[in-house]
Parts: structure tokens; C-alpha cells; sequence
């Protein structure tokens, strides 16, 4: 039998002692029990491991870990060397997928948003998880945010035993920002599919989805833009929809969450293929905005979380987005991309 080396044995035996998913009992240690002096409390929901060229890697149960791109052989090798068979990808961005086949890897692209994700794509995910071979590994860019989420969301359709708690402290442990309240609200208000239902769904696992153009990206950030611009004419008071019930509830225009929205789109958008194929005062405006865009986010945020209100430095950062695209849509809006300079 060819002899595993240390670590190969190391995962293997994780993977035995989390197979059962859910079922696994967080590891608790309660300081004040063990003569710490109080009684705070840390719970470890996930293990995370450390590999070169990823980053943020967790071990969600036997049959899936969660974490961020792999980055050149470096990372694609450490993903061989960790078993993974399979890598879905949750990022927008083209995935690399000729060199995971060098290394023997199959790749599916099912790209999310940081708004949520649908059912019909968690169905798709959970299903590919499911039939794949594995392990499968998961990943977003930073492996913090739409990976995390995706994986709890896996994790609610395919172990019943699992609870919404636990896939939430998995998501705070792998750093998921708590100010992306879609990503929050996929294990919350996800409804468990049946076996049967799971079945049903498409065995459509593309290496590489057709992800929605440039055009389609803008509408989307105009959509964001244009509750920011009621955000700012009303004062920045905050525009709950019908729907809400509570904090970040969907329905509810929340102007910090439209900010950090904002920027995640602009972020995006520079990171597509046909944007980077552009030229670099397209790319430098899109940086400007997204920076604009996260400093009124900061600024709404800390204007609700304390009692220091700087109204002038948020409309700063609202005008700066406004400036920077007013000067893009005079550039480049009427404009074929062999007119660029």
C-alpha cells in the first residue's frame, strides 16, 4: 500500500471525524470553567487549513471545503495534494480551468452575487455537491463572503441534521462580512429541498457559465445608484420596503447596504475579462468609484452605530461617485471601444 504522508493523514482523519456533517459538536471552551475569569466563550464551527496559494480555507464537512481562489500551480497543486476531485467556483470571474485540468481537476461554474443567491442556483449547487466527485472544494475570490454562504446553504439542503446556527457561525468564522445581509439571509430563509426535488434539477454543470455582459452589470449598478440618489435626497433615511421585518430584511432599502452593494458591482466589473481588455482610465474610474463608493458606506455605517453624524463627509463621497460617472458615461457610454484612449 503506497505509505500517505503526514498531512494526507491528518485530512483523512478530519474527514472521518466531520463526515457526519452537522452532527459534529462544536468545539467549545468556556473560559470561565477553565479559570479564565469570565464567561465569554469561543465556539470553533469549522477547521480551517492552511495551504499555499489558497487562502481562507475551511473545512465544512467530509465532503466539501470552502475558500478562495486558487492562485497559479501553487494552489491547484495544494488542492491535489488535499484530495479535492472537484472545484465549483461562486465568483463571476472566469475560472481557470485548463490549468485544474493539468492537475487532474474537474472544474463547474455557478456564479452568485453578493445580493444571495437563488434557489434554482442553490438547488444546483447542492446537487453538485451531491453527484460530483469529491471532495469538492469552493470558492469565491477571498473565500469570505459568496463561498461561505454558499456552502451553508449546501450544507442546510444535504444534511437535515444540520441548523441554521451552525452555518452561520461557519460564516462568521470564515470572516463573512455581517453587512452583506443577503448572504445572510440564504441560510435563514432557505426552505429544505427534497431528495426528490434535488433529483429533478438539471445535471447542468458548465466549467464556464456565460455570465451577464458589461451592459447588464451597469443596469445592475444603476438599479443601486438610483436608491443611493433617494438615500440622499431624503437626508439618508433609510427606505424600508413592504416587506420588511427587521434589520437587512429583503425589501429594505438600506443605504449603507446599497453603498457596500455599490462597490462590490464596481469591483466586479473590473475584475471581468472584457474590462480588463479595456483601457486603463476605463479601469482607474471604476477604482475611483468603488473607493468612493466603500467610504460612504464606512461613513453611513458608523453614522448608525455611534452618535457622530457627518452629513458633509457622506455627501463628499456621494458626489464623488456621481462625478466619476458622469465622466465615464462621457467617455466611454457612446463610444465603440476602438474609439478608447
Amino acid at each position: 500500500m503506497m505509505q500517505m504522508s503526514g498531512f494526507r493523514i491528518f485530512l483523512t482523519l478530519t474527514l472521518l471525524q466531520v463526515a457526519s456533517g452537522c452532527q459534529q459538536q462544536d468545539r467549545v471552551v468556556d473560559r470561565a470553567a477553565t479559570g479564565g475569569g469570565d464567561a465569554m466563550r469561543t465556539a470553533e464551527a469549522a477547521m480551517k487549513i492552511e495551504k499555499a496559494g489558497l487562502h481562507n480555507v475551511y473545512q465544512i464537512n467530509g465532503n466539501l471545503l470552502s475558500g478562495s481562489s486558487p492562485e497559479g500551480d501553487e494552489g491547484f497543486r495544494s488542492l491535489q495534494e488535499l484530495g479535492i476531485q472537484t472545484i465549483i467556483s461562486v465568483d463571476g470571474a472566469r475560472p481557470d480551468v485548463d490549468r485544474a485540468h493539468q492537475f487532474g481537476l474537474q472544474y463547474v461554474h455557478l456564479p452568485v452575487g453578493y445580493e444571495g443567491i437563488s434557489r434554482p442556483q442553490t438547488l444546483r449547487l447542492a446537487k453538485a455537491v451531491r453527484d460530483l466527485p469529491g471532495p469538492v472544494y469552493l470558492h469565491c475570490h477571498h473565500g469570505k463572503h459568496r463561498g461561505p454562504a454558499a456552502a451553508a446553504a449546501i450544507q442546510l439542503c444535504l444534511d437535515e441534521s444540520c441548523t441554521v446556527e451552525h452555518v452561520i457561525a461557519v460564516m462568521k468564522q470564515a470572516g463573512t462580512d455581517p453587512h452583506y445581509s443577503g448572504l445572510y439571509a440564504v441560510p435563514r430563509l432557505l426552505i429544505r429541498p427534497t431528495p426528490v426535488e434535488l433529483d429533478q434539477v438539471p445535471a447542468e454543470f458548465p466549467e464556464v457559465a456565460d455570465v451577464s455582459g458589461l451592459a447588464q452589470l451597469m443596469v445592475e449598478i444603476d438599479a443601486r445608484w438610483d436608491q443611493l440618489k433617494k438615500a440622499y435626497d431624503a437626508g439618508w433615511v433609510r427606505d424600508r420596503g413592504e416587506s420588511d421585518q427587521g434589520d437587512h430584511e429583503p425589501g429594505d432599502h438600506d443605504p449603507p447596504h446599497e453603498a457596500l452593494m455599490l462597490a462590490e458591482h464596481f469591483r466586479e466589473a473590473n475584475r471581468r475579462q472584457d474590462v480588463q481588455d479595456r483601457s486603463a482610465l476605463f479601469q482607474e474610474m471604476l477604482i475611483k468609484a468603488d473607493e468612493a463608493a466603500v467610504a460612504l458606506g464606512t461613513t453611513l455605517r458608523l453614522a448608525r452605530e455611534t452618535e457622530s453624524w457627518d452629513r458633509d463627509l457622506a455627501d463628499q463621497s456621494f458626489q464623488r461617485i456621481k462625478v466619476s460617472c458622469v465622466n465615464c458615461h462621457e467617455k466611454y457610454r457612446d463610444i465603440s471601444q476602438g474609439d478608447e484612449k
